[in-house]
């Protein structure tokens, strides 16, 4: 055997190697990289499920020497020292956090075709899918989210022990070839094999041996490379302790698709029930073996004549037969103990294959796939269900026996793992020393070894010639010198060695290592082996996918990496010219990075080093090398690149790669480009005096009070704009370096095209090109003329020209000159030649212009677009006066032409854009403004800021996309509806006593008014007279109430979004709207979290608390108090609305004439009007039961069921469509109701006059702010409309209310309501128990001497009743005795004098007046 540490001393590849030179620039790697090609979403969810015991700790630490994927690098020809990969001597200490280690821990698989990620653990396993998402950083990359969790034992105790995630082809016509779903395999420790699909739904499962699972592999077909190569079946084994079954791959494949087809069919209809084909397979079991761990299936092999032979001999003796054709055999390998590495052979045709019954785990219903609970599965029920019987399991088949060959006999070594190569003639072997061993499993031999590598995890990558690298040499007799010979295909093995946390790349068999990478300790290593399974030698060569060969996953970064290793690595250093040339690459590099300040030190190496490579491709990325280095300065570039350009043209014609001369010659021209350009943003001109404003109204051709409205719009504009700009770190916007000149641009066909890339780099170029220009500095006659004669197209440059100026916004409000430029600027782009199409007339619409008007109405800069748009039409404008006159010169002199006026196709579409960008312009600087201080808390989703405007952005939102703006815009600010109508007022008419009136009010109501409020309402007068139709008072409440119950749909919590939607709701002029608005807010948003409330309530029997409130409702107590209050409101407001509705007409939408082409969603004023009319009963129905739900949160009311209050058909009305006629309560109630009703009606009275009395007594805290509805509500006037809707007697509530007053001793506001009451002879009676209760307590409970006195000459009769008195019904006793003496008087006055209690009152009366005389 050979150690590889000796051989340590190959070619020091990294990604560091490559010198920045940019894989992805040329398209050819050089060396050995590690790619990542995909990122976890949540990794650390998976593993809190996966190992709930790690949850614990900080993932952050260990990234230190975990996180790092740098690798090493080496100037020479192969110089790693050997010190730096001996294995540690001392073992990891303890202290070292060990959460990182939990992938160590699990069963992991990745399917090959990148789709689909397993991670197991014990008996949980989580499913992750990839999707293509945007990173961070904005590009694309594609992500491994959670797409299915759970646990999958079924047997208990049993655990995941092995998985394979395999793709299945599709048996489409248009899409052979290609995958159509993969099939997660799992092993368990109970021997089952299950299947599973990508969303945890088990197909099949199958106990074929009562053995744990050890090892799950799977093989797929592959076209032989040569024609004497046997082809292999698909197949998948299986390996347990002592026995290996391979299953069929072809009867694998047809019986998981008839699984799933019956799973598509019972998830259909329910009762399909297709059996599918039985599996086949083999079993054998492995004798003469002590332990078994891992395998390898070599798959099917022929023998040669001498090797039958001396098989033969070796098995039979001298004496043995030997068939005329060798037989076929199926080669086995397996790794554990005694032997170390076991060979075994089985004839096929010896053993009849066996057939399992497929058991199927589907029912007519489909359940979760969360495994633990999914009762009524073929083969296994739920847990909570009592079994019938004792499970039995299937019948287990006889392996037929299987003697070990030969062997490579080790006693003290034993096997951990083996993994097979791609073409099935080696294999790595991993041991329990340290060793990775290399086999050649043809010959049975170990050929190479490896030292230092405990624990390590191994896979291949193979690698394929592309023929088209070959360099053509001309007198190359070699056959493999010309493209015509046949690809060659290189094999390397990977290592990774999680101890030192390395990942190393050899070549097989006795090459050096050819790159290494540090990665961590932490990773796994996945090398699955196989493909696709399904497809055959004539489907798998019509579609080549894209499988990656292995993978590193890395749970510190959340990524998964792949390894990519060039072909010509496995060629001897001494016969390789492209090894010679990677060197001078290298070698290259360093100069680059060297500390060397001589230019032309470097560039002399420079040039020295590119003319000696050999190969195009190598030359090309040397020369990409250097011009994408920051410390090359042009003119070496420059000198490099033509002395390269010489260098070629001197050769042979025939030896000439024209694609590296071309890649030359345009990299060239470039560069003169550049140097041209720089030359003259470094030359300074006399600037012209600034232009007056008459100069620049006449170039944008404006009258004088145009010119001043638009000078005043931008000024409005600039105030308020604080938007950020693209900003350049060395402050200078005409600067650029070469190498991102370069990077942006191309040449194809002679002509200079820009590449995709991001805004702010598009304007960095535009900006190096005119941003001098434009302010006057540069020549723009010259710099067009150079740019057109370098191959600019004039459409790029109109490009790179209208993004710079709408990306530097600020700076052209600052400089008013900035717009004469442009003219100039826009006049030169269009005269030069295909800029304006020669058959373009007035009657057509120019692409070229088209072009500008796109950028203007795609533009968020709507200052620099509108401006932009203004230089547009004047420069059109200009060269249609110019083609007119052209034609008019050629009518007959005399005829009148001077009052005839040009126009044209373009001009109408330009005049439509200036006032589409106006519009956009004054909406826009309106919702910039802002109150500049708010004292009230404010909500954070008041805080989001508002999106920018853009003409498209309004055309796309539909016709009410701008009053949904500015009502976003609203609901941030937070300030009263009045200022909406305030504003209307004042576009209206001038300032009226209502207005001013009004005016007062929202400073009183508003305590964060101040002077912004002024600024505000001028810039909504403007917006209102801009958009009469669009901004009409009642769309803008409309939308505003629809914004403010959105937002509060998203935070019930906060219930004043909720208040001030209906105080907008209420603004609402016209009935129909307002009927409309108020009907789909309560089917939208009301209507589910009320019934919620409603039977929250009926079941507590009260006012529940706050915890209940937040569990079935989503909102606290106070938060639900005024929901309900706001019900209320809306549905009055409904009544009132449909009511009113009849009175007036509906509105008529109409649409400003610039913005008649918006498309987009229905507006919300549109759908408000198609609603159907309500049904007022229904709605008066539903209001009752909103008012009794407000009355008892609001006072906190006990013992009140609020559904108990109405009858079977009221309660089925409830929460009804609004709109639908339902049978309602009609008739006599039931007694029972009606007494439970009157109770419920006297406490809300009661509780109301306790509140007025608490309210009178705490004058520090207002209702209103409490209870914001508490305004202009009178609870006991609507306790007594209630009583009427409920069948009760007014009276007798009106009685309660004025008798609950005289209680707390408000008698001045009980003389009011006792002229309400009907009745007042027994409110009469009843008062005089309430006065007879206040002397009692005044002569009784106090006993003063005069009181005692007084009560001894009181009439007997009227002693013995006030001894009957219980003052403490009374809620207020310290009553003055002369207000009593008025009650009774009252009293008196209202009972008539046959009455029972007349003499009592008088007695009464007496008793008073002596009270109040002594």
């Amino acid at each position: 055997m050979r150690s590889g540490q000796s051989s340590a001393c190959g070619k020091s590849v990294s990604v560091s190697g490559l010198g920045g030179s940019g894989v992805g620039t040329t398209g050819i790697t050089m060396s050995c990289v590690l790619v990542p090609f995909g990122r976890f979403q949540d990794l650390e969810a998976a593993r809190d499920f996966l190992c709930p015991h790690r949850r614990q700790g900080s993932a952050a630490a260990g990234k230190d020497s975990a996180g790092k994927s740098t690798s090493w690098e080496d100037g020479g020809w192969g110089g790693w020292d050997e010190a730096e990969l001996q294995e540690p001597e001392e073992e990891e200490s303890n202290s070292k956090n060990q959460r990182n280690y939990w992938l160590q821990d699990c069963v992991l698989s990745l399917s090959p075709t990148n789709d689909l990620m397993v991670i197991a653990n014990e008996q949980k396993a989580v499913f992750l899918v990839s999707k293509w998402k945007h990173s961070d950083k904005g590009k694309e990359e594609m992500q491994y989210a959670v797409g299915w969790s759970g646990s999958l034992n079924v047997e208990e105790g049993e655990c995941v022990s092995s998985v394979l995630c395999i793709p299945l082809a599709s048996q489409k016509r248009s899409s052979t070839g290609r995958p159509d779903w993969t099939c997660i395999v799992v092993g368990f420790t109970s021997g089952y094999v299950r299947f599973y699909t990508e969303s945890g739904v088990l197909l099949l499962a199958q106990l074929l041996n009562e053995d744990p699972v050890l090892q799950l592999k799977c093989r797929t077909y592959e076209i032989p490379r040569h024609p004497g190569v046997t082809e292999q079946n698909e197949e998948l084994s299986i390996l347990y302790p002592a026995a290996i079954v391979t299953i069929d791959g072809f009867s694998l494949f047809q019986s998981l698709r008839a699984c799933r087809n019956q799973v598509a069919k019972a998830a259909a209809s329910g009762n399909e029930n297709v059996q599918p084909p039985p599996l086949a397979y083999k079993k054998w079991g492995l004798q003469d073996v002590d332990t078994i761990v891992d395998h390898a299936s070599i798959g099917i092999m022929t023998l040669s004549p001498f090797d039958q032979m001396k098989t033969a001999s070796n098995i039979g003796g001298y004496n043995a037969a030997i068939k005329n054709s060798p037989p076929a055999i199926s080669q086995y390998v397996t790794v554990g103990s005694n032997p170390f590495t076991g060979f075994f052979f089985a004839l096929e045709g010896t053993s009849q294959p066996l057939l399992s019954h497929v058991a199927l785990a589907v029912a007519s219903k489909l359940t979760s796939a969360l495994f633990n609970a999914a009762s009524g599965w073929l083969g296994w029920k739920s847990k909570h269900e009592e079994e019938p019987a004792p499970k039995q399991k299937p019948k287990v088949e006889p392996a037929t026996p299987l003697a070990v060959r030969f062997g490579l006999p080790d006693s003290r070594r034993h096997g951990e793992r083996i993994c097979l190569s791609p073409c099935n003639t080696l294999a790595a072997v991993t041991d329990d020393f340290g060793r990775v061993v290399l086999l050649d499993v043809t010959r049975g031999l170990a050929v190479r070894m490896w030292k230092g590598y405990r624990d390590a995890e191994v896979g291949w990558i193979q690698t394929v010639e592309d023929l088209h690298e070959r360099e053509t040499e001309k007198m190359d007799f070699s056959p493999f010198g010309n493209a015509q010979g046949p690809s060659r295909v290189a094999q390397f093995l990977v290592i990774y060695a999680p101890r030192r946390g390395i990942l190393e790349v050899w070549s097989t068999q006795q090459g050096p290592r050819v790159g290494a990478f540090n990665v961590g300790k932490y990773c796994r290593l996945l090398y699955p082996g196989y493909k696709i399974m399904g497809l055959n030698n004539v489907t798998s060569q019509g579609w080549q996918l894209q499988t990656y060969q292995i993978c590193l996953v890395d749970p510190v970064s959340g990524s998964v990496k792949t390894v990519h290793v060039p072909f010509h690595l496995a060629l001897s250093d001494k016969k390789s010219e492209r090894a010679k040339d990677m060197h001078l690459v290298k070698k290259l590099n360093a100069l680059l990075k060297a500390k060397t300040s001589d230019p032309d030190l470097i560039e002399a190496e420079a040039k020295e080093l590119i003319l000696d490579i050999k190969y195009p491709a190598t030359k090309k990325q040397a020369l990409e090398s250097l011009l994408t280095s920051e410390r090359v300065p042009l003119s070496s570039l420059t000198s490099i690149t033509q002395t390269l350009v010489d260098n070629l043209k001197k050769q042979e014609l025939e030896c000439v790669d024209e694609g590296l001369l071309q890649f030359c010659a345009n990299k060239l021209k470039l560069l003169h480009l550049y140097e041209l350009v720089s030359k003259l943003n470094s030359q300074s001109i006399q600037e012209d005096v600034p232009p007056s404003d008459n100069d620049l109204a006449k170039l944008l051709r404006l009258e004088e009070k145009d010119f001043h409205r638009l000078e005043t719009l931008l000024e409005n504009y600039r105030k308020g704009n604080t938007q950020t700009t693209v900003q350049f770190a060395d402050g200078k916007d005409d600067v650029l370096s070469v190498r991102m000149f370069l990077e942006y641009l191309e040449y194809e066909k002679d002509m200079i095209n820009v590449k995709n890339m991001e805004d702010g780099e598009y304007v960095a170029l535009g900006s190096f090109f005119f941003w001098k220009c434009l302010c006057g500095g540069s020549s723009a006659e010259e710099m067009c003329h150079a740019l057109e004669s370098a191959g600019f197209s004039p459409q790029i440059l109109l490009s790179l020209l209208l993004n710079l100026w709408l990306s530097k916004e600020k700076d052209i409000l600052d400089k008013p000159d900035s717009v004469s430029c442009l003219h100039t600027m826009l006049s030169l782009l269009s005269k030069m030649k295909v800029a304006i199409d020669e058959s373009w007339d007035t009657q057509s619409v120019s692409p070229w212009w088209q072009q500008m008007r796109t950028a203007c109405v795609q533009s968020e800069s709507n200052a620099a677009a509108l401006l932009s748009a203004h230089v547009g039409h004047s420069v059109t404008a200009q060269i249609i006066d110019s083609v007119t006159e052209k034609k008019f010169s050629q009518i007959i002199v005399g005829s009148d032409t001077e009052s005839w006026e040009a126009l044209s196709l373009d001009t109408e579409y330009w005049k439509l854009l200036l006032k589409q960008l106006e519009d956009c312009l004054i909406l826009q600087t309106l919702l910039h403004s802002k109150v500049s201080k708010r004292t009230k808390r404010v909500s954070s989703l008041q805080t989001d800021p508002l999106g920018r405007l853009s003409v498209k952005k309004l055309l796309e939102a539909g016709k009410g996309g701008i009053a949904d703006t500015v009502a976003k815009w609203v609901f941030r600010q937070g300030f009263s509806p009045l200022v909406l109508n305030l504003a209307q007022q004042k576009a209206n008419t001038d300032s009226t006593e209502e207005s001013e009136e009004m005016y007062a009010n929202i400073f009183l109501e508003e305590p964060e008014a101040d002077a912004g409020l002024e600024t505000i309402l001028d810039l909504l007068q403007i917006a209102y007279q801009q958009f009469p139709c669009s901004l009409e008072v009642d769309v803008l409440h409309a939308h505003c109430c629809w914004e403010y119950v959105v937002q509060w749909n998203k935070d019930p919590e906060e219930a004043c979004f909720l208040i001030r939607s209906i105080d907008h709701l209420r603004c609402i002029i016209n009935a129909h709207v307002q009927h409309g608005i108020a009907l789909m807010m309560w089917n939208t948003f009301i209507v589910k979290r009320l019934s919620c409330a409603t039977y929250l309530m009926d079941k507590v029997g009260k006012a529940p608390k706050d915890r209940l409130c937040r569990r079935d409702v989503g909102m606290g107590d106070v938060a639900m108090t005024a929901f309900l209050g706001c019900c209320s409101e809306l549905l009055q407001t409904l009544l009132e609305a449909d009511v009113s509705s009849d009175e007036m007409q509906a509105p008529v939408l109409d649409t400003e004439d610039a913005w008649v082409a918006v498309e987009g969603p229905v507006s919300i004023v549109e759908l408000a009007l198609e609603q159907k009319r309500i049904h007022y009963p229904l709605v008066e129905h539903q209001f009752v039961l909103c008012t009794i739900l407000y009355a008892i949160m609001r006072f906190s009311l006990k013992s009140v069921k609020p559904l108990s209050l109405f009858d079977s058909k009221g309660k089925n009305a409830f929460f009804k469509d609004l709109t639908s006629i339902q049978l309602l309560p009609s008739g006599d109630m039931d007694p029972s109701v009606l007494s439970i009703r009157q109770q419920f009606l006297v406490k809300v009275v009661s509780a109301a006059v306790q509140a007025l009395c608490s309210s009178q007594k705490a004058k520090e805290v207002s209702e209103e702010e409490l209870f914001p509805f508490e305004k202009g509500r009178n609870w006991p006037t609507l306790a007594v409309d209630l009583a009427q809707y409920l069948q009760i007697s007014e009276d007798v509530i009106k009685r309660h209310y004025v008798c609950e007053l005289y209680s707390y001793g408000m008698d001045h506001l009980g003389e009011e309501a006792f002229l309400m009451v009907t009745d007042k002879e027994v409110l009469a009676s009843q008062l005089l128990i309430l006065a007879g209760q206040r002397l009692a307590f005044a002569l009784l409970h106090v006993q003063t001497k005069e009181g005692m006195e007084l009560l001894a000459r009181l009439p007997p009769t009227l002693c013995t009743w006030l001894k009957a008195m219980d003052p403490q019904e009374l809620q207020n006793v310290e009553v003055p005795i002369a207000t009593t003496a008025k009650l009774i008087n009252k009293v008196i006055e209202h009972l008539p004098e046959n009455h029972g209690q007349y003499s009592l009152a008088l007695n009464l009366m007496e008793a008073v007046e002596s009270i109040s005389s002594s």
